[in-house]
């Protein structure tokens, strides 16, 4: 049994916050995003969160520290858009397997100074696997609806290449989030079960899928319990949601899902809805209140934050969490 494996059946594990929310605090300019290494080259880069792992490697790994202070027990990599499909907007297709490495070692080293200082709470790092821009489902053409900007195959590829950096980098898990289309996530699924077969590894993968909208379907149309039975083929340690919507917003089809599941449940809710700017004016105080209530209903085994969030929502989510058990298995669906 791997270590996160045991912490999970002790305690609710808190997953961090927003990586993007905490990069808009340093307001970094492009020449900030280019670094030396890219200061000539021939395209624009600000906005390429990814590649600040390169370029700005401390307020990364700062960023990591932080959530880890305030009470995390797991990060995740900044590598949410770390596909040669994600990195094609940047012309940084030949970056993939860099990016994903040095991102994975960031956390690595923020993790393993945090577990030196209390070795009875091991702390993890989550390899973020993004959805990537394109969909496998829909067609981004409204008069030709049959038309598909990427394969299945294209995006196994693509998986597999971040997938080998992320764990030769040094992650204890691999995320796969913020899933819109499920097609999407199965050839990322598939890409991560043929690395584990080449490397006769067994590392712990979690899923979590967006809801989009008040109708509780995935961008591609699915029910909570459509979304659960198409992954459900895969060993997971997790299945849960993220993004879109806030802590309120999501607990319907939070027990929707573990009315359905035997697996660990997680949830990264964002800090509430954005307002007219896009900005995320939910307070620590307020989203531990909902989380509270998830806590309350038994609902979760792992909790943590989306857009918005930031060490101080984490830092009372783990406050709160720290009070109650681990969501209970249940033995038969």
């Amino acid at each position: 049994m791997s270590k996160i494996q045991e912490a999970i059946q002790k305690r609710i594990l808190v997953l961090d916050g927003a990586m993007g929310t905490m990069l808009q605090r340093y307001n970094f300019s492009e020449e900030d995003y280019r670094g030396e290494r890219f200061k000539d080259f021939p395209h624009p880069l600000k906005g390429n969160n990814d590649l600040l792992t390169l370029t700005q490697p401390e307020a990364i790994k700062d960023v990591h520290r932080q959530y880890f202070a305030a009470g995390a027990d797991i990060v995740e990599t900044n590598t949410f858009s770390g596909t040669t499909i994600g990195m094609a907007d940047y012309h940084m297709e030949d970056l993939v397997y860099e990016l994903n490495f040095e991102s994975a070692k960031l956390a690595r080293e923020a993790a393993d100074e945090f577990t030196a200082q209390n070795p009875d709470r091991p702390r993890f790092v989550a390899g973020s696997i993004g959805p990537t821009n394109r969909t496998a489902s829909l067609s981004p053409d409204v008069n030709d609806p049959g038309f598909r900007a990427i394969t299945f195959n294209e995006l196994r590829i693509a998986y597999k290449e971040q997938v080998e950096a992320l764990i030769d980098g040094g992650c204890d898990i691999l995320l796969v989030e913020t899933i819109f289309d499920t097609l999407n996530a199965k050839a990322a699924l598939f890409a991560i079960e043929e690395v584990k077969d080449e490397r006769n590894l067994d590392i712990p993968v979690m899923v979590s899928g967006t809801i989009t909208d008040a109708s509780g379907r995935t961008l591609s149309g699915q029910t909570v319990e459509a979304f659960l039975i198409s992954i459900s083929h895969i060993p997971l340690l997790s299945v849960g949601f993220n993004c879109a919507l806030g802590a309120d917003q999501l607990r319907p089809y939070l027990k929707r899902l573990a009315h359905n599941t035997n697996l660990n449940i997680s949830a990264h809710p964002n800090a509430g809805l954005p307002n007219a700017f896009g900005q995320y004016d939910q307070t620590p105080e307020e989203m531990q209140a909902l989380i509270k209530d998830y806590l309350d209903e038994n609902l979760v085994n792992i909790i943590g934050g989306c857009c918005g969030t930031t060490p101080e929502h984490i830092k009372l989510i783990a406050e709160v969490a720290a009070n109650y058990k681990p969501r209970k298995i249940l033995e038969t669906i």
